[in-house]
């Protein structure tokens, strides 16, 4: 590893932990030639997954684009961005858990949908409102009863 202070190429491990979540492991190091510490984090590189849009394009997948829809969709409502990040955490959980190495974009806004569904009906409605490009009001009116129907105590 390489020095962030001396760029000397040598250096000893002090400490070694896993993160919180424990996909990640963080490591204190100490250069051998200047003798400064600095902090390192290790974790599993995953092979790509390739996105397939629905004019069967294919690219990468991204975690930021991703991030700015959910983001999008809970602008200016009570939801913590240590929230989506979980959210997020828990989609490409279920992402990389397959092996498959392709997706469709529909199965990721399915499961966007569900998990935002749990957490903030009115970032649901926004984010199912452009996913699903609602034609006309009754469409709208359609998704808004199903939540409805949904929240009803029996």
């Amino acid at each position: 590893m390489k020095c962030p202070y001396c760029s000397h190429l040598e250096d000893k491990v002090i400490d070694s932990r896993p993160t919180d979540d424990g996909a990640t492991i963080r490591r204190r190091r100490e250069c051998l030639g200047c003798q400064k510490r600095y902090t390192t984090y290790e974790k599993v590189e995953y092979m790509p997954i390739m996105v397939i849009k629905k004019d069967k394009s294919r690219q990468p997948y991204s975690r930021e684009k991703l991030m700015n829809g959910i983001l999008r969709a809970c602008e200016k409502r009570p939801v913590s961005i240590d929230r989506i990040n979980s959210m997020i955490d828990s989609i490409e959980a279920q992402i990389y858990s397959t092996l498959d190495r392709e997706i469709t974009s529909t199965e990721i806004g399915e499961k966007v949908m569900e998990e935002l569904r749990k957490i903030d009906e009115v970032a649901y409605v926004r984010f199912a409102s452009v996913y699903r490009q609602f034609k006309d009001i009754n469409t709208f009116m359609d998704e808004l009863q199903k939540l409805i129907k949904e929240n009803k105590p029996n």
